[in-house]
């Protein structure tokens, strides 16, 4: 089941927790993996989950399922961190040092999905956010090294030049005549 926006959902900075949430009603609470030095200032305040915020999440729910092979859970899930990350972090610089230079020109766009080359390991990533030479992309991935002392944990987000993104490669079907 997809959880639809609605007049009760705003955001709230979790003080227990030192996380970013958005509060679903009454009963219900979604904590981000947002810690506070990551947000922009208005996201430490109870900020309404405004109309803008609503279109973006709607689209994520729209496009994810169509990209992704999971479960409806892990597509709000996904939707939620995504709309948070594109809101309320605050703007990165690129580091796209980190990455394997992409062979291919890509086209990018909010809401598709590209591998990124980490020397042998590859993760998934989401587009959440996109300039005219660089993307924010979301870990979909579990995890990935950067670094000895630098990794990406799931639902993390970085900005990397379009040069670094790889396409997903569909597996074709032969079929002979």
């Amino acid at each position: 089941m997809l959880l639809m926006p609605n007049k009760d959902w705003h955001w709230e900075y979790n003080e227990t927790c030192k996380q970013l949430s958005i509060s679903l009603g009454s009963e219900m609470e979604f904590l981000t993996p947002y810690k506070a030095k990551q947000l922009i200032p208005d996201a430490l305040c109870a900020t309404e989950f405004s109309v803008e915020h609503a279109k973006f999440y709607l689209k994520m729910l729209e496009t994810l399922p169509k990209v992704l092979q999971i479960s409806d859970a892990a597509i709000v899930q996904t939707a939620l961190n995504a709309t948070a990350a594109h809101f309320l972090l605050q703007s990165q610089m690129p580091k796209s040092w980190f990455f394997d230079v992409s062979e291919e020109c890509v086209y990018c766009e909010i809401g598709k999905l590209f591998q990124l080359k980490c020397g042998y390991s590859k993760v998934l990533v989401l587009v959440i956010d996109n300039g005219l030479q660089a993307a924010t992309v979301m870990n979909l991935s579990q995890h990935c090294e950067l670094s000895d002392s630098k990794s990406l944990a799931q639902f993390d987000t970085i900005k990397v030049m379009h040069n670094r993104l790889h396409p997903l490669r569909k597996a074709r079907q032969v079929v002979a005549a």
